[in-house]
């Protein structure tokens, strides 16, 4: 009965620019269920599900290894402004003039090394994130008010977007967290 249809609707002018489309779909669902009744579905099948079981038992590494990345990330530049406190005040020169800017000096690098070794093992990561997002809208914003360096801007862009990311994916399977959450 697909099969008269679908041949029917060949022979019919175009008058639906959808008309070829809806006719592939059922020429492809009359060949899906000729081969459902041929049984060979069933040979592709377990090597879809075992593909599929593999998928879903290894997407936390990709993750996980991202969430310590950017942990490490912000401890090595945490450490950066800690070494080299110039760099930090050169970043800021372009908002010295605003209240609050020594208290900013003071803040990131502390914020940075104790964020990166949080989020890096995976305790309190969102929280951990929250404290770092204002620092990092702030490291995007300075290149658009002081001397645009694309390069800085570029980095920081992306970790603005993992930090978002990891604001709601969390922590992940392999962290402290998961680790706090499975022992209660």
């Amino acid at each position: 009965m697909l099969l008269y249809v679908s041949i029917r609707r060949f022979d019919k002018p175009k008058s639906k620019p959808g008309g070829f489309i809806s006719t592939c779909f059922f020429v492809i669902m009359l060949k899906i269920s000729i081969l459902y009744r041929c049984n060979q579905y069933s040979l592709v099948m377990p090597t879809i599900k075992s593909l599929n079981k593999w998928a879903n038992a290894h997407t936390y590494y990709p993750l996980d290894l991202l969430r310590v990345s950017l942990g490490v990330f912000l401890f090595i530049k945490g450490i950066d402004f800690m070494s080299n406190s110039q760099i930090l005040v050169d970043l800021i020169k372009p908002v010295q003039n605003l209240a609050g800017s020594m208290i900013i000096i003071h803040y990131v690098a502390p914020a940075h090394l104790i964020g990166g070794i949080l989020i890096a093992f995976g305790l309190l990561t969102r929280w951990s994130v929250i404290v770092q997002l204002p620092l990092i809208i702030g490291a995007v914003l300075i290149n658009f008010i002081g001397t645009m360096n694309t390069a800085n801007l570029v980095i920081a862009s992306v970790i603005l977007l993992l930090c978002v990311f990891f604001v709601f994916y969390g922590s992940g399977k392999h962290s402290v967290d998961y680790y706090l959450k499975m022992q209660q």
